[in-house]
């Protein structure tokens, strides 16, 4: 199997060269390309074209989202996830906006690094628990569109409803006692009948404000 390829954009040695060594000791993964600020990474990564790129928010000089923003358009086929200490809401939604498809944060276990970084290959938006409650908190004062309902199944629109809370592919499965390859498939079809690409995407389209 093709190695899932990795770059790395963070300016702390110790966490970079940290993340290199774990994440090339996983035989599913090969860390293709490290950067200690954002203006090398968005010279390279456009001739790298990486599956993932971990991204940092505070790095010096261009900030992580703005170098998202100037990479996206070159690497379309790339996911983002930001790798950061922030958690007000403001950062989150910025990088969100930006086109991360995850967001975790830097005191998550390693061995949790690499589960986010399979879950974000696979289609899913990994994301720290207490950010996941950020987005929860954000969509607690709406309510599904009509599009939703018309376009997903029953079963569709419930796993919808579970990744809007944050859950994980194998926790939605043993919450509705199907497989995870199950769930990743009806995820897939979600994806598909809404016309996005991420968890993000999908949730902002299946919601709106109940005033609006």
């Amino acid at each position: 199997m093709t190695p899932i390829t990795v770059s790395i954009v963070e300016d702390l040695d110790e966490v970079r060269e940290g993340l290199e060594k774990f994440i090339n000791n996983d035989a599913d993964f090969a860390v293709h390309g490290s950067f200690s600020n954002a203006e090398e990474a968005i010279l390279s990564l456009p001739a790298m074209q990486p599956n993932i790129v971990i991204m940092d928010i505070n790095l010096p000089g261009m900030s992580g989202i703005d170098c998202i923003i100037a990479t996206k358009e070159k690497c379309p086929a790339t996911q983002f996830l930001m790798f950061t200490v922030y958690e007000n809401d403001e950062k989150v939604f910025e990088a969100l906006k930006a086109g991360a498809s995850g967001y975790i944060l830097k005191k998550t276990a390693p061995s949790k690094i690499i589960e986010c970084l399979k879950e974000l290959f696979n289609g899913g938006s990994p994301m720290s628990s207490n950010i996941a409650r950020k987005l929860v908190n954000n969509y607690q004062t709406k309510e599904p569109t009509g599009l939703a309902s018309l376009l997903l199944s029953v079963r569709e629109n419930e796993i919808l409803d579970l990744l809007s809370k944050g859950l994980l592919y194998k926790e939605i499965a043993q919450k509705l006692f199907i497989a995870t390859g199950t769930v990743r498939q009806h995820i897939h079809k979600i994806y598909s009948k809404l016309h996005v690409q991420n968890r993000t995407e999908a949730i902002n389209k299946a919601f709106q404000n109940k005033s609006s």
